[in-house]
């Protein structure tokens, strides 16, 4: 990529644009210099007498010598005041002229900002493609484009990666999880110690599968395009999120209250992503609850958002760093590490689908105990239209099946809980 032709440069534009008006306020102000100049003033003789002495000629020479210094002085003062308007006027001009002149210069610096502002990871495929001289700006957008044609190579085999890594990683542990299936399915006796063994496998085995697909969810979130965006209720989320945690919810006695999963909330957006974001909310307000404890789901719809709020009871969370549980891999203490089956990524998934969506994700830690995480998503007008539709068959039942009062005391709780699981 070659450098701007010499003359052509913007600094040379720059240096002969300016040159050019001071040069013609210079004209301009030299002229009316020289016209105010050359306006003489002169005295008129009188009538001549031959009868004036040598003493009189020289005290009428003396007397109109005052006179043309008087003069003189008046025309000083006159030029130097015409003067200084003149270079107040020139000035002013010549400042309107320059912020003219700069404006229409640097205006496709201002055309490149704007294009570059615009590109995003998922419109890496865009470029700026700048027309005209070549000269510095044309020189910084081709640099500008160079660079975004490299960020896009990157990106794609960041998402070959990926999806390799998915398939080759996948594989092994597929095979591995089948190999101690087969070794404890033989129809001899296995000692318990080889059982017990075998359990820890399968269980770590589990964990690296939730692990990967955690890594391949986020690496997603973070880089991929939103190729399936639809109209996507997240209320209707909510509802398949509980109901596949129903088990679990049942086996921990925990109550849950979904008075507030009423309103559909429509967003639009990737519905596999935005599925998971759910999903990951109800997962870590049950494996991260107290026993007997509760959850507490609510959606709606606020200034062109739409808005799902997760709560759960557990231990009391510091206020001040329950912002950082969005973080891979951070837990706070024995509230956030009391199951197993947690990868560490849940949160942090939740925080990159809501950012790959334009949304944002507020985490607040409860005075009694336990967490608020609320998500804001974008809800444009195309979604909110889709509102109109109910809801499926199946989440009204499962919101009427689970719509419970909010617990007042750990004792209600764990009585509502045990109603729950006898049911």
């Amino acid at each position: 990529m070659g450098g701007p032709r010499p003359g052509r440069t913007v600094a040379w534009r720059f240096t002969l644009l300016y040159a050019a008006l001071f040069l013609a306020s210079g004209a301009a102000l030299l002229a009316l210099t020289n016209l105010l100049a050359f306006r003489d003033t002169t005295v008129a003789p009188g009538p001549a007498s031959p009868q004036l002495d040598l003493a009189r000629a020289q005290e009428h020479i003396r007397l109109l010598q005052e006179r043309l210094d008087e003069v003189e002085i008046m025309q000083s003062r006159r030029l130097l005041a015409g003067s200084l308007i003149a270079l107040l006027v020139m000035a002013v001009v010549s400042v309107l002229l320059g912020r003219v002149a700069a404006r229409r210069v640097l205006r496709p610096l201002r055309t490149v900002t704007a294009a570059t502002r615009r590109i995003t990871a998922d419109s890496l495929h865009e470029r700026l493609a700048v027309a005209g001289p070549a000269d510095e700006v044309k020189d910084l957008a081709d640099t500008i484009d160079g660079l975004l044609e490299r960020l896009e190579a990157s990106f794609a085999a960041q998402r070959r990666f990926v999806a390799d890594a998915s398939h080759e990683l996948r594989t092994p542990l597929a095979t591995m999880r089948a190999s101690v299936d087969v070794a404890m399915a033989k129809p001899e006796p296995v000692p318990a110690q080889t059982a017990a063994l075998a359990g820890r496998i399968r269980t770590e085995l589990d964990r690296v599968d939730r692990l990967l697909e955690g890594f391949l969810m986020l690496a997603r979130a973070q880089h991929g395009a939103l190729a399936d965006r639809a109209a996507v209720s997240l209320a209707e989320l909510a509802e398949s999120a509980l109901a596949a945690r129903d088990g679990e919810i049942t086996d921990r006695r925990l109550t849950v209250d979904t008075p507030g999963l009423g309103e559909a909330a429509w967003t639009t957006g990737s519905t596999t992503l935005l599925a998971r974001l759910v999903e990951n909310l109800v997962d870590n307000a049950v494996l991260h609850n107290v026993e007997g404890g509760w959850i507490r789901l609510s959606t709606a719809r606020r200034d062109g958002h739409a808005e799902l709020v997760v709560e759960n009871g557990s231990d009391l969370l510091d206020p001040a760093r329950v912002a950082e549980l969005t973080r891979p891999f951070h837990r706070m203490g024995a509230a956030r590490t009391g199951s197993d089956d947690g990868s560490g990524l849940g949160l942090a998934i939740v925080a990159a689908v809501a950012a790959a969506h334009d949304g944002s994700v507020d985490l607040h830690a409860l005075a009694g105990g336990g967490l608020r995480v609320t998500v804001r998503l974008p809800s444009p007008p195309a979604a909110q239209a889709t509102s109109d539709r109910p809801s499926s068959a199946v989440g009204r039942e499962q919101a009427a099946a689970r719509r419970v009062p909010a617990p007042a005391a750990p004792a209600d709780r764990r009585a509502a809980g045990a109603e729950e699981a006898a049911r």
